[in-house]
Order: C-alpha cells, then sequence, then structure tokens
C-alpha cells in the first residue's frame, strides 16, 4: 500500500467506497529517463578507441561523440567489489565485499553479504515507479547462498531486480556458461554449433526484457544493469572478430605504451606531459612473481607470435560484445527510447595480470597456484577463443592496457583502479563529444542515477535504517566542465595494499596485491601529487613527509569507519595456499564423512559441493544396469579442471581433467550388464609435489571388484572452476568433463540412477561395498 487507505468501509459493498490509488505503486516522475548501465570486465583505461586504443569499440565511440568521456574515473581494483558499489553506492567494505565472492571470509567487511542498512538501487528505483533488470555477471550472492536450496533472498529478485538472466560467480564459458534466470539454474538455449555466445544471448535477453516491459507499461521508465562476461577470461569470440586484428599486436606491449600514451594525450584524457612508468615499477620482493611483465625483447620469436595472438583474442572478444551493445542501442533509438536513456558505458576495475608473465590457455592454473608453461600455451596458440582454451593474456598486455599508469588489476596504483566511462544522455546532456577530468569513483554512480531520475535515497528502506550513501552525485559535472570536483577523499584497499586519494594527492603502499608479505607496519607508503602526476611516476614521500603523514592518518581514519581491517595478502600458491582455502567458505563436512546427492537436481555449486581437493575421496553410486545403460553418473568441472563417472558402451569410465593438461587421465573397466550394484571410484592420496598437488592410487570399483586401478594418479589441490560448472548427478552441465562426450549433457539412460555418495572421511574402509552399502541403507 503506498499510502493510507482514504476510502470508506460499511457492512455493505454497497455502501463502501473503494480507494484504488491506496494499492497502486507510485509511478516515476514525469518525463524521468531509463537507466542502461553498461559494466564490461577487466579492461584498462588505454584498451579502448574513445580512450585512443586500438581496440575498435564502435557503439561506444558512437556514444562518446554524443556524450560525455570521463578521464579521472575510477573502481575499487576488482570486479565483485566495485560491483557491489554500483548496487548500494556505499564502498566496498561496508558492502561486506572487500574481495570476489568466491574468497570471503568470517568478517564484517570480508562477509560477500550486503547488509540490509545497506539497500540497492534497484530496490529505491523498483519502489519509485522503474521496472528493474540485471543481465549477465553477478558476483555478489554470497558464496553460501549459490545454492539451489539456499535462501534467495540476496540474489538478483531479493535485491530489488523484476527480472534476472546471467552467471553467477566471476567468470564463465562463454561457449558454454553456467546460467541462472530469476532464482535458478538453468542450461543454455542452444550450443555453439547453432551460433551460441554468451554475449549475444545476454543482448536477446537485454532486449525481451525492455521491449515486455514497454509493450504493458508503455510509460514506466526502466533501470538495466548490464554485465557482460566480457572482458574477463576466458576470452572467447567468433574467429571472423578475432581475424581484424590480425597483427595489430604484432609490435608488443612495450611499443603500444609508447604509442597509445600519446593518443591519450591527444584526446585530452591525459594532461601533456604525462609520462610512463616503468612497465614493472615495484622494488622486487613487494609483489607476487607472478605479476612480472617479461620484456618484449627477451622473448623468443615464438612467444612474441603467442603473445600477440593472445591480444588479438582479448581485442576481438571486446568488440564483439560492444556490437552485442550496439544492438540494444539500435533498438532503443528505433523505438524513441534513446534520447531520454541514460547510459554508463565503463569497466569495473583495470586489465587483469590474471594470466601470468607466460599468458594461458587455462586461467584456473592461476586459481590453483599451478604455473604456465610456454611449450602448453604453444600447443594451443591455434585454438584461442575457441571452446577448446580457457584463455587470459600474459601479464605485459595488463600492463600495455593500463598505460601510463603502475600495474594492473587487483593493485590501488592507477592501473588497478583508474577505468574508462562513457556517460550519454542527449536529453540531460548539452555537450557532445567532450572529455571530464572531475575526479569520481564508482560509488558516485548510485548518487548520480538518483540525482537525474529525481528520486531521493531514503532514511529508512523496508524498516531498516540506512547507511548514507558513500558517493557523491557527477550530475554537476555533465553541463559544467569547468567545475571543480565535488569528491573530496578516497580511500582503497585490495588484498592488503592501501592506497588514498585527498585533495589532488595520493598515497600508496608498496606491498603487492596477495603477495604474502604481511608485516603491514613495515610498510613503505610512497606519494604521489596527482593533479600534476596523474601517471603517479613520481614519489614524492620524501619531499613532503607531513603531507604523507596526512594522508596515512587519513586512510586509517576511513578504514575504521568502512569495515577494511582485519588486511588479507595472503598468496592463493605457496606457503599460504591451504591458509587460504581454509578461510573461504566450506561446507561443513559431516560426522560421517559423506554427502549424498540424487539424480533429477540442479547442479551444487562446487563450494557447496563435496570437497575432493588435497584429500582423500571414495564416490560411489547405487545403479541399477541393462545392457543398454549408457550416460554420467556424476559429473563436476569441464575440460579445463574436472571429473565424471559415466558409462559409454559398456565401460564404466572415471575421467579426471587435470587443469585441462592433456592427456585425460581415464581409469576404465566392464559395466555390468544387468542387476543392482554398486560402482565408483576410491582415492587414497599418498603425497603432495612442490606445487601441492595431490598423489596417489585411484581404484575403480565395481561392488567390491577392482575393474581398474592408476598408482600415479594426481588431482587438483584448489578448485575445477572459480564458479559455475557445479556437480551434477545424471548428466553433465556447461562444458563437459571429458572428452569423450563433449558437446553433450550425456544424460543417464537405460537404467535406473538412485543416489550417489561421497566420502572424505580420513580412515580407510577395507571393505568398500559393505561400507556404501551401509551409507546407502542409513540414508
Amino acid at each position: 500500500m503506498t499510502r493510507q487507505f482514504q476510502g470508506k468501509i460499511e457492512v455493505n459493498v454497497r455502501d463502501s467506497v473503494a480507494d484504488w490509488d491506496a494499492f497502486i505503486p507510485d509511478k516515476a516522475p514525469e518525463g524521468a529517463p531509463n537507466v542502461l548501465v553498461v559494466l564490461y570486465d577487466d579492461t584498462g583505461q588505454a584498451a579502448w578507441s574513445p580512450y585512443g586504443g586500438r581496440i575498435r569499440m564502435p557503439t561506444m565511440d558512437r556514444l562518446a561523440a554524443g556524450g560525455l568521456t570521463y578521464s579521472q574515473w575510477h573502481t575499487t581494483a576488482l570486479c565483485s567489489p566495485t560491483r557491489s558499489t554500483f548496487l548500494t553506492g556505499r564502498n566496498h567494505h561496508l558492502n561486506g565485499f572487500a574481495s570476489i565472492s568466491e574468497s570471503s571470509t568470517g568478517f564484517p567487511g570480508y562477509s560477500s553479504h550486503i547488509p540490509t542498512s545497506n539497500a540497492t538501487m534497484a530496490t529505491v528505483l523498483r519502489e519509485a515507479g522503474w521496472s528493474t533488470f540485471w543481465v549477465g555477471k553477478n558476483h555478489n550472492i554470497p558464496i553460501d547462498e549459490w545454492t539451489a536450496g539456499a535462501s534467495k533472498k540476496r540474489w538478483p529478485l531479493g535485491q530489488g531486480y523484476d527480472r534476472f538472466y546471467g552467471f553467477i560467480g566471476g567468470e564463465t564459458n562463454n561457449w558454454y556458461p553456467s546460467l541462472a534466470e530469476d532464482n535458478k539454474y538453468i542450461s543454455q538455449p542452444y550450443l555453439p554449433e547453432e551460433g551460441y555466445h554468451l554475449s549475444k544471448d545476454l543482448a536477446d535477453q537485454a532486449l525481451r526484457m525492455i521491449r515486455d516491459s514497454k509493450q504493458t507499461e508503455p510509460e514506466k521508465p526502466w533501470y538495466l544493469w548490464f554485465c557482460p562476461g566480457a572482458n574477463h577470461a576466458p576470452h572467447h569470440a567468433p574467429e571472423e572478430y578475432i581475424a581484424k586484428y590480425e597483427g595489430m599486436f604484432d609490435d608488443g606491449y612495450e611499443a603500444y605504451r609508447e604509442w597509445v600514451l600519446p593518443r591519450m594525450i591527444e584526446r585530452g584524457i591525459l594532461p601533456e606531459g604525462t609520462e610512463l612508468t616503468p612497465l614493472n615499477p615495484m622494488a622486487d620482493g613487494t609483489f607476487a612473481d607472478g605479476d612480472y611483465v617479461r620484456p618484449w625483447a627477451e622473448l623468443t620469436a615464438e612467444e612474441r607470435r603467442l603473445f600477440s595472438r593472445m591480444a588479438e583474442v582479448y581485442a576481438g572478444f571486446s568488440e564483439y560484445t560492444d556490437a552485442q551493445v550496439g544492438r540494444i542501442v539500435d533498438y532503443l533509438e528505433e523505438s524513441g527510447q534513446l534520447d531520454n536513456t541514460i547510459i554508463f558505458y565503463c569497466a569495473d576495475n583495470g586489465a587483469s595480470g590474471e594470466g601470468s608473465p607466460n599468458g594461458s590457455t587455462n586461467e584456473g592454473k592461476f586459481i590453483n597456484g599451478y604455473p604456465d608453461t610456454i611449450e602448453d600455451n604453444l600447443a594451443a596458440m591455434d585454438a584461442l577463443g575457441s571452446p577448446d582454451t580457457y584463455n587470459h593474456y600474459p601479464t605485459g598486455w595488463a600492463a600495455a592496457f593500463s598505460t601510463p599508469y603502475r600495474m594492473f588489476k587487483r593493485y590501488t596504483y592507477q592501473g588497478g583502479v583508474c577505468d574508462p566511462l562513457v556517460v550519454h544522455w542527449p536529453k540531460g546532456i548539452q555537450a557532445r563529444g567532450e572529455v571530464r577530468g572531475q575526479y569520481h569513483h564508482c560509488t558516485d554512480i548510485v548518487p548520480t542515477i538518483y540525482e537525474a531520475c529525481g528520486v531521493t535515497m531514503p532514511d529508512v528502506v523496508d524498516g531498516v535504517e540506512q547507511t548514507p550513501l558513500s558517493g557523491v552525485s557527477m550530475l554537476y559535472s555533465f553541463n559544467e566542465p569547468d567545475e571543480p570536483t565535488t569528491k573530496k577523499t578516497q580511500y582503497y584497499e585490495m588484498f592488503g595494499q592501501r592506497g588514498i586519494w585527498h585533495d589532488g594527492w595520493k598515497a600508496v603502499t608498496e606491498h603487492g596485491p596477495i603477495s604474502g608479505i604481511s608485516n603491514f607496519d613495515e610498510d613503505r607508503w610512497q606519494l604521489f601529487h596527482t593533479d600534476v602526476d596523474r601517471a603517479e611516476e613520481h614519489d614524492v614521500a620524501a619531499e613532503h613527509p607531513e603531507k604523507l603523514d596526512e594522508l596515512v592518518a587519513l586512510w586509517f581514519e576511513e578504514a575504521r569507519a568502512n569495515n577494511v581491517l582485519p588486511l588479507n595478502d595472503m598468496q592463493v600458491a605457496g606457503k599460504d595456499l591451504q591458509a587460504f582455502l581454509a578461510m573461504e567458505f566450506n561446507i561443513p563436512v559431516p560426522p560421517s564423512g559423506q554427502y549424498t546427492y540424487y539424480p533429477g537436481t540442479s547442479e551444487v555449486p562446487e563450494r557447496s559441493a563435496a570437497n575432493v581437493h588435497a584429500v582423500s575421496y571414495k564416490a560411489f553410486a547405487q545403479v541399477e544396469f541393462t545392457p543398454e545403460t549408457s550416460g554420467v553418473i556424476f559429473a563436476h568441472g569441464s575440460r579445463f579442471g574436472g571429473h565424471s563417472l559415466f558409462v559409454k558402451d559398456g565401460q564404466l569410465v572415471y575421467a579426471y581433467n587435470f587443469l585441462g593438461i592433456p592427456p585425460e587421465v581415464q581409469v576404465v573397466g566392464p559395466a555390468p550388464r544387468s542387476g543392482h550394484h554398486i560402482v565408483g571410484v576410491d582415492f587414497s592420496k599418498q603425497s603432495m609435489d612442490e606445487h601441492r598437488v595431490s598423489h596417489g592410487t585411484l581404484k575403480l570399483y565395481v561392488d567390491d571388484e577392482v575393474i581398474g586401478q592408476d598408482d600415479d594418479f594426481r588431482t587438483m589441490t584448489g578448485h575445477f572452476s572459480l564458479c559455475g560448472e557445479g556437480l551434477c548427478i545424471g548428466y553433465d552441465s556447461g562444458d563437459a568433463a571429458s572428452k569423450e562426450y563433449a558437446g553433450s549433457r550425456f544424460e543417464f539412460t537405460g537404467g535406473v540412477l538412485t543416489k550417489v555418495v561421497f566420502d572424505v572421511a580420513d580412515d580407510a574402509y577395507v571393505d568398500v561395498e559393505r561400507h556404501l552399502a551401509a551409507a546407502m541403507a542409513r540414508d
């Protein structure tokens, strides 16, 4: 009820007076705009054509020519944290998003649980009369609520969105995505052989949502948050788009930096006199080895061709996705909506250095702390961008696409936080094709939208008193190019690296994220006068010690006010890996050590499924076989990291893909032809190598008989995937975990699959059949 009932109620309805207006939702203010926020992933300021980069973005160019390009707009340096600020307008630690959902820990600023005191913009706009849609990446559901049985109050529909279509987590396969719609997981609508690509699908869904809304509520404005998988790894694109960039990056990433800087200055993105920072600007021992950039001159001819090809694929991925955004913009123009639609076209953090110095054909190696080798990457060069790779370019291109700044994604230097932003709104912006240089941050997007829409952030939402917005509106800058910024202070912190900007000065610690250094009290703070040194090339801490002390004290003040502590720089490889994994959310292991799963159910997200990494494990299924039995018994992961137990051509097969490194390991034996049987595998961990990979013996069973065995079996230590590709019973979702049924769900048929039990108890069972039979009976 939007207001108190003002009708009249008597015993007889004939004597009563209705009051429909008391029940009708509020309408948006007259002439209120539609809102379209296009939020890319992992893109430095020097990558795209509106900023002088080589990657052609025709749609973004068009919007920039008709609107504004911002040269000093900043993010948090990482995806989930930045996206949380787009949701609420509060700083990322206040939202519980110090880092990504997948690495959340049990502290207020790190839990990935947005408090109810930070109501989302979608909630406010929906109450104010907007339709609200979220399409694409959702990296803001708490990791403990990804499952089908979890509460959905922090899924999009519980956060103020009328509709959602996309994927949950940090990334997904663009050819075989793990998809969700509204409050449930779904299968992709068609396959790559039929023309499927995630970017295309997301644009189709966005257009459908807008059209559905406008044909039934033509006067009602809408808000759409469009979040493509681009440009996050894996970099997947149609070959015709990759081919557009053939040879365009052959000069290398250092030459690219030299080439793009004057173009950025010419466009007014950077002031005259801006200098390039060093390719490797941090002192030895202050950053993780995986963030080092190999000088182009030291590469072999083969390595140069490989690295150039990786950049070509990235560029093709970006332009292809821009073309899909163009379809949405074309529709808005054709339908007469473009003039009064405020569009924000931007990216969530700097270019990604997660591809390591050698690049990667499987980004899963990064999250498992496993080294990429040039030999592996060269072997897959011709397949880059296709369904056969899960690729990411090397750190050199991250540095190049973040020109002229220090470092890249995850770092609180400008390379991690200074990002592209174009704003287009013909009805509300008089200027065309101009650059705005006011200093702003991603927390300022929500206040800007509120002001543009004529909506005031309420003090109380759903009975909960609200935390004040952290950001300030940028609306003043739309038509006042020379107006000083209204932003005064912005703190930064990411994986242990700290920074703070205040009135044209910025202090940053020379302490790389995920570096494992610890000893924060010994950090060296650097000082940059960003009003005159936009690139943060010159450390002036020695010349201005009082200014540095002032900013350091201010950082601690902001940290206390925003739930920033405790600082966490733990590595995701080496000495810290096990401790880091232990801090992440994991479902408690039952006293029995057993987890039971059933067919006909949704996939179980990896963080909520039985953990089979770095442990001994057993996985057994109760199956009634016939001569026609075929298909997946269980599957988890993909060809880039995963395992599967299935029946094919009369054989029981356990397949394991270790980080996608050939060959796929298979343990095989004859499947029963009839009757009830218990079938499965038993892995006994015996050692760990220098990469903390588990080695041991794998036995394949039918009842109590070993029908196959591998005495030198290895299993992954971290995760099969960052997100998606969950545990499936009776089918395989997304990208197949085994090449034996690639491109197919390979659903179980020709028999009865009753259930599957995973056992990760520490003790070893001699009588496997008896133990599993007892487990089945207890269920």
